[in-house]
């Protein structure tokens, strides 16, 4: 008989974000897709890409930290999402400064979410 345990709230946030962060990701690509008078694509077109891969990556890392028994191996896995959330979170502000017009707001709602999956991180760090 196994038993079911319901999903973390960082597996759920992460997964939240991944969502979040793809959406905002196809917008900012139809936003800047369009070449500019030169023929040049947009510089900051890949950090759209950036911040999907980043948090596709997180859930991942979370499952691992969660589930390794022994420290060494958890902490590997702890100092990944650390990473992945503070680079995440750096795109975001490249993204923000650098976005046509109207798609800084969508930013602004990944970075809230951010700065609620850092807090439910440093809990989350107590109960590994």
């Amino acid at each position: 008989m196994t038993l079911f345990l319901p999903p973390s709230p960082m597996r759920v946030k992460a997964l939240e974000i991944s969502r979040l962060s793809k959406r905002i990701s196809q917008y900012l690509v139809e936003q800047m897709a369009v070449l500019d008078k030169n023929g040049n694509e947009h510089k900051s077109i890949y950090f759209s890409g950036d911040i999907v891969q980043q948090s596709d990556s997180l859930f991942p890392e979370i499952k691992q930290a969660e589930e390794k028994i022994f420290s060494e191996e958890r902490r590997k896995h702890v100092v990944s999402v650390l990473q992945l959330t503070h680079s995440l979170h750096k795109n975001c502000v490249r993204l923000e400064k650098s976005v046509p017009h109207n798609g800084g707001e969508f930013l602004q709602l990944l970075r809230h979410e951010l700065k609620r999956f850092r807090k439910l991180q440093r809990i989350w760090l107590l109960t590994l």
